[in-house]
């Protein structure tokens, strides 16, 4: 070939020895070297190629040959007739397929292959292709469904078919154009069914190499590995870019020097830790403000000005407009009488109103049916979101929180989220025991420590800090204005106060996907720290003492609200620091008390007595003026209304709530007035200013909502007034006291929306009431099946509230869907649940605290619909309370005017019994007997009269 790429010597001494190889394999078969073979020489490559690459071509493999390789025949004529057989493998690759050669490419449909029993891939397959279909079958089909047929285009060379059975092939590469082809000859079917075997395939190779004379030899193409070359590289400018993209220095590196004494070198160090309010400006904040003053001077700025007078152009007064005349029509024009009542009466005005009648009608009453101004696209998705609807509004359990050694087989009494710190969420365990129970086991109950554990959602097993009690916690509540600081009232009476500063990046390291960098250096290797991993044990700073602390346990605890103070004769005045300094506690010997966290007058703690004072546990200090010395600054009683003795107090609730600062604000306050330590957390609030610049708050009741343990609603007043007969100074006898629940009040609160609704939860019902209606509760729960244990409103939504019941489940009532029955109720526990405390995390979560009995805390994911709020929701909760409160008002009208109207029937029958008639004689009862007898026969003769029977009367009888 011209275009050929030299050939090798290598190449060409193989070719050689190929010859030679089959010059003598041909000697040895009775041949002449070069016979057989063709004219046209043969190539070194062609030799290699074929030495390479043993295996044969299809379209060699298809040539018919002679067995034995007879000598002078043509290379494409078989020996004696016969044809040799193609292997099964080789039939699918033949060149063409059309009516010359024997086969024809068909498609049969799925139902074709069902009918005849050639599935694809079922009962043929591409290793077994051939089936062979009776032509009687075929012959029938295409009776049956003529030209709706598969084999309608083979139909002549079906009836022209000579023997019974047709051979039909499996295509499933649509080599030949189709699914299937078929054999329209009997020597194709033969062909294809029995191949030609491999002494066939090399005798026909044999006959080829002796008949090339006359047959025409395959031309071999050789292809050829060319490597490419290197060319020279031509600089387009690329380098230029990357010369600009280096980062080159502009100015010799800083060196610096850093010296130290010799004597110094390996000294040991010594760290110690103080606290921050031992030293003055011992905390130094560096917050982030704005910078008035701030400006940017140019360096440097070319101006360029040219000598030219300034010219100005000013303008007064306003434009001038072209005068032109309008006129406003201020009354309307109107037909005088005549013309009203030529219009009225002619006929125009009657068709037109005779014709406009029904649309008007149809408007009207439209209108009545449905409101046509009414948004439906604002309203969409509204119906999904409510209660029995396909959304889903089932409680979800998102983790769950216990102690295999602290509160396993304890009952979770209260339950607190952390204000500021997401994901920490703290609980108060104690054992579940009757008082006669804790007197035969006090031995066993002492050695087991009373804690209240911080669990974080990053560790559900292990909690993040526990604090120890001097007994049981009942109650406990964080500072709202500092949340290191904790109050919690024991079983005992006393009140606890514990100082977490120090382990307050513990709780916010513990954050999921936050990590401080103090951390992460604590986990490289060499720097571990083996103290990170324990659990801290916090003990109180501060206890109250025993002797003026409450009687039995405290089982109401509060943070007085940070924007007022109550005195010692129980006045409300404002509170200038900001920080909350007051606690309320309440307890079942029937006394509220309120302690004040301020230090005494004349107490200044001096920071080298804190530092020399003897402290091996390291407490907190920030109380220590509190320890064991603490007594409330007004305890007062919460006396019966009738006869001696004090309400059982269970529950309190205060109208202020924490946050609310209208009150002061109406008072003239301003945040100017706040001091600065009120940011510095309780620790700075310790010293405050005299009492002289305390003012009393403006527009704060001091009456407040009291549930007992005997099941009854009381409203009192804290205020201390002096009492006309014994002359002693206390708070006056409650306003009313309702009863109408029939076991102790376990939950009394107050709506985060409405802070005059107050829902109460105890025994088998729960009561809403409202401040100020006196008559009773505007709703009242009928008898649940199971004892209600814990309740909670809604923080999102106005009309919805928990419930917790003893048999582990939680009732959700939604009072804008339904106010007989729950509108859900879910299975939360096995055991009874204890407390319920939702926390809003985000706009798009919110979260259910629930415990109970057993020591598990159950952390719920509150659904859409239970937790976004319906539109127009608050005004029609705020429009069914106002009706509530109307029917309750109409239900004391009717009492009173019953009780009036019987007090009236009463007085009358009296007055009645007082006069009474003398009795009449025998005469005057026959003379009136006598009257009503006449009368009778009056009316007798008058009715037979009337029928038609009248007699004359008989003659009477003579008397003898």
């Amino acid at each position: 070939m011209a275009d050929e790429s030299p050939i090798s010597e290598k190449e060409v001494e193989t070719a050689k020895l190929d010859e030679k190889e089959e010059d003598t394999a041909k000697e040895g078969e009775g041949l002449k070297p070069g016979s057989g073979g063709t004219s046209k020489s043969r190539s070194p490559s062609a030799s290699s190629r074929r030495s390479a690459s043993p295996a044969k071509t299809p379209a060699a493999k298809a040539k018919p040959a002679e067995k034995g390789g007879a000598k002078g025949g043509k290379a494409g004529k078989p020996a004696g007739g016969k044809a040799s057989k193609p292997k099964k493998d080789e039939v699918e690759e033949k060149p063409s397929g059309n009516d010359k050669d024997g086969i024809m490419p068909l498609f049969l449909a799925s139902k074709t292959q069902e009918l005849f029993g050639c599935v694809a891939d079922v009962d043929v397959t591409e290793e077994n292709p051939c089936k062979l279909i009776p032509k009687e079958g075929i012959l029938q089909d295409l009776r049956t469904r003529a030209a709706v047929c598969d084999f309608f285009p083979v139909k002549q060379k079906m009836l022209d078919y000579p023997a019974d059975e047709v051979l039909v092939v499996f295509d499933p590469d649509f080599k030949m154009g189709q699914n299937f082809y078929i054999a329209l000859t009997e020597e194709t079917k033969q062909r294809i069914l029995n191949p030609p075997s491999e002494e066939g395939e090399e005798g026909a190779e044999q006959a080829d190499g002796e008949g090339g004379g006359e047959g025409q030899e395959e031309e071999v193409v050789v292809y050829r590995y060319i490597p490419p070359e290197p060319k020279e590289w031509v600089s387009l400018g690329s380098e230029m870019d990357i010369e600009d993209e280096i980062v080159s220095e502009s100015r010799p590196k800083i060196k610096m020097t850093i010296q130290r004494v010799r004597r110094e070198f390996g000294t040991p160090i010594t760290f110690t830790d103080r606290n921050a309010d031992d030293v003055k400006d011992g905390y130094i904040e560096c917050a982030s403000y704005e910078d008035k003053s701030f400006n940017v001077k140019k360096v440097e700025m070319d101006y360029g000005v040219q000598a030219v007078p300034t010219y100005t152009e000013n303008g007064t007064q306003t434009d001038w407009k072209h005068p032109r005349n309008q006129t406003t029509q201020y009354f309307p024009r109107e037909f005088d009488k005549e013309e009203k009542n030529k219009l009225m009466e002619s006929e125009d005005i009657l068709n037109f109103l005779n014709h406009v009648t029904p649309r008007f009608e149809l408007a009207l009453q439209q209108n009545e049916i449905m409101n046509v101004f009414f948004d439906d696209w604002f309203a969409l998705a509204e119906q999904d979101s409510t209660f029995g609807s396909k959304s889903d509004s089932h409680l979800k359990e998102y983790q769950s929180f216990t102690d295999l050694q602290f509160s396993k087989d304890k009952a979770i009494t209260c339950i607190e989220w952390h204000p500021t710190v997401k994901g920490i969420i703290a609980v108060s365990c104690a054992e579940r025991m009757s008082f006669d129970d804790r007197v035969d086991h006090g031995s066993k109950i002492i050695m087991n420590p009373s804690l209240i554990l911080l669990w974080s959602f990053t560790d559900p097993i292990h909690p993040q800090i526990l604090l120890e009690a001097p007994d049981d916690i009942f109650s406990f509540k964080f500072c709202p204005s500092d949340p290191n600081i904790i109050a919690g009232g024991c079983i005992n009476g006393q009140v606890v106060m514990w100082d977490i500063s120090k382990h307050a990046d513990r709780l916010r390291s513990n954050q999921r996907g936050k990590q401080t960098k103090k951390n992460s250096m604590m986990k490289l290797p060499g720097f571990e720290d083996e103290n990170t991993d324990q659990m801290p044990i916090i003990r109180y700073c501060a206890v109250s003492g025993i002797e003026h602390s409450h009687k039995t346990a405290i089982s109401e605890l509060q943070w007085v609200p940070d924007h007022m103070e109550i005195t010692r004769m129980g006045i409300v005045v404002e509170n200038k620091t900001g920080t909350c300094n007051q606690i309320l506690t309440a307890s079942t010997d029937g006394y509220i008390a309120i302690w004040d966290t301020k230090p005494p007058k004349g107490h200044t703690p001096s920071v080298d007595d804190a530092k020399q004072r003897d402290n091996p546990l390291a407490i907190a200090t920030t109380f220590k003026h509190l320890d064991l010395t603490w007594k409330p600054t007004l305890k007062f009683p919460v006396s019966k209304i009738e006869g001696n003795g004090e309400y059982g107090v269970t529950r309190i609730s205060i109208q202020e709530r924490q946050g609310d600062r209208s009150v002061a604000e109406k008072q003239g306050s301003k945040a100017s007035d706040i001091s600065m330590s009120g940011s510095m957390g309780m620790g700075g609030s310790l010293r405050t200013g005299s009492a002289k610049d305390k003012k009393p708050l403006e527009g704060v009741t001091s009456k407040f909502f009291v549930g007992t343990e005997a099941g009854e609603f009381v409203y009192a007043d804290w205020k201390l007034e002096k009492d006309t007969d014994s002359g002693k100074i206390q708070p006056p006898r409650p306003q009313f006291a309702k009863s109408y629940h029939d076991w102790g009040i376990n939950t009394l609160q107050r709506s985060p929306f409405y802070k005059d609704l107050i829902l109460a939860v105890g025994g088998w019902n729960f009561t809403l009431w409202k401040e100020g209606i006196e008559g009773g509760p505007i709703i009242h729960s009928a008898t649940a099946p199971k004892k209600l244990t814990a309740g909670y409103w809604s923080p999102s939504r106005p009309a919805v509230f928990f419930i917790g019941r003893s048999d582990g489940n939680i009732d959700i009532w939604d009072l804008l869907d339904k106010t007989h029955e729950p509108s859900l109720s879910q299975n939360v526990s096995a055991s009874t649940i204890t407390q319920i405390y939702p926390w809003v995390v985000n706009s798009k979560q919110q979260l259910l605290a629930v415990s109970d009995s057993v020591g598990t805390l159950h952390i719920l994911e509150v659904p859409w619909s239970l937790r976004h709020a319906t539109v127009g929701e608050l005004s029609s909760m705020t429009s069914y309370i106002e009706r509530e409160v109307k029917r309750l008002e109409y239900i004391d009208k009717r009492q009173d005017f019953h009780v009036q109207n019987k007090r009236k029937m009463e007085a009358e029958e009296a007055e009645k019994k007082m006069v009474q008639p003398p009795e009449p004689s025998t005469e005057e009862v026959e003379s009136k007997m006598r009257v009503g007898y006449l009368d009778y026969v009056e009316e007798e003769k008058k009715f037979l009269a009337a029928l038609g029977l009248s007699v004359e009367p008989e003659e009477p009888l003579p008397e003898v």
